[in-house]
């Protein structure tokens, strides 16, 4: 007899799924949302729910062939939840089937019981068969972003697939973490899962949280002992520590109040210090020309899919060109920040050309910037993310034998 009341973790994944499709809130927000629980009930709710929204191309087709007609979406959620428990996620047969059916009866979809029953039941006589046959990574990433992606558009959905390792910078002098492995790019990585504040040296600040990925533009900018620097879109902080720790006076610019007090909290466990500034960095300005600025830009962030496997489901190929507009403003405001021969490194978590390249192009055109191409050397960690225009371009399907990275864009540009 299945349970009368729905197991805690998948009753939470509903609620989690329920956010981002039919609300289009993403899915870290939604998890904050969620009520008071046990913290792996949690954890394993978050879990999946990201891998539903991770593979939902392939657990659509493989419950295709059971129904004989598209169910309501809520129904459709529950037949996803359970189809991820047989078939990724090791959940034995019998209770991933009833377990799904006392999520359908308690979210009020009884008269749809019976199908989750046979068609999850179908599911694990021959789904694991059905799973192999299918083209995960192209049935999992959307039409829009695949296109996008050209050459490299396999090798990224591939490692979409599986969830993203922990990296972490370390603060200069800091001892290397037991357990970590040291990427060649100077970040120590550990596999997916790894609690970080488990990890010796958390309450300390020995280190923070940055994709391998996310930590070079702030090395490419190569802040000085004593430059006046800003970090503007600053929040929550991982670029803004890597600048004061190489001893820049950094003023960390962010408009959202929350995000605001997170770097605060960030900086404070690592012991580094910041002039923290509330405002909106297209329409905040310096009393002095900066010597340096690095713009991590609002984007798309195409390039994190494996860490929010919510953005294929929230993002749309209309929300571009607002995203670009704003990117061109916050490159215009960075401009008039710099002194003549100040550096400004430009930076997206997009895999998207329009918030890459084309920004940088369409800056040059409007206004008195340099394009200054980094040189080989600087990225010889990292030579196969070298363009050939002289930009960085790394991309999740690069590493696949190390775990892979986000994806980023980097150009700089100089002041005359």
């Amino acid at each position: 007899m299945p349970p009368s009341r729905p197991d805690p973790t998948r009753n939470a994944a509903f609620d989690l799924l329920s956010a981002v499709f039919d609300r289009r809130r993403p899915l870290e927000e939604a998890l904050d949302a969620l009520p008071a629980m046990e913290g792996r009930d949690r954890a394993a709710a978050h879990r999946l729910a990201a891998t539903v929204l991770r593979r939902t191309g392939t657990l659509d087709a493989v419950l295709e062939p059971f129904l004989t007609k598209a169910p309501p979406a809520p129904v459709r959620q529950v037949l996803r939840i359970g189809a991820a428990g047989l078939l990724l996620l090791g959940t034995p047969a019998h209770a991933a089937v009833a377990t799904a059916v006392a999520l359908a009866r308690a979210r009020g979809l009884t008269p749809f019981a019976g199908l989750v029953n046979a068609v999850l039941r179908r599911v694990g006589q021959t789904g694991a068969a059905t799973i192999v046959e299918l083209d995960g990574p192209r049935l999992d990433t959307p039409g829009w972003l695949w296109s996008a992606w050209g050459s490299d558009a396999r090798a990224i959905a591939t490692a979409h697939q599986s969830e993203a390792p922990l990296d972490l910078t370390l603060r200069p002098g800091a001892p290397t973490l037991a357990g970590g492995k040291m990427l060649p790019t100077g970040s120590i990585r550990f596999p997916a899962g790894t609690r970080v504040t488990e990890l010796a040296g958390y309450g300390s600040g020995e280190f923070w949280v940055q994709d391998a990925a996310a930590a070079l533009p702030a090395r490419l900018l190569a802040a000085r002992p004593g430059e006046h620097v800003a970090d503007l879109c600053a929040a929550p902080g991982g670029k803004t520590a890597q600048l004061a720790s190489a001893g820049a006076r950094v003023m960390a610019v962010e408009r959202d109040t929350a995000r605001l007090g997170r770097l605060r909290e960030n900086l404070s466990r690592l012991r580094l210090e910041a002039e923290l500034v509330q405002a909106d960095a297209a329409l905040w300005r310096p009393d002095t020309p900066l010597d340096a600025i690095l713009l991590d830009a609002p984007c798309s962030a195409t390039g994190t899919i494996r860490r929010h496997p919510d953005v294929p489901h929230l993002k749309r190929p209309r929300d571009l060109a607002a995203l670009a507009a704003g990117q061109d403003r916050l490159l215009d405001a960075a401009a008039a920040m710099l002194r003549p021969g100040g550096r400004l490194i430009y930076a997206v978590c997009s895999l998207q050309p329009e918030e890459g390249p084309a920004r940088i192009a369409a800056v040059l055109r409007r206004t008195g910037l340099r394009h200054d191409p980094f040189a080989p050397e600087e990225v010889a960690a990292l030579p196969e993310a070298h363009t050939a225009e002289g930009n960085l371009r790394t991309h999740p399907g690069l590493w696949p034998e190390r775990g892979g990275m986000d994806g980023f864009f980097a150009a700089r540009l100089v002041k005359p």
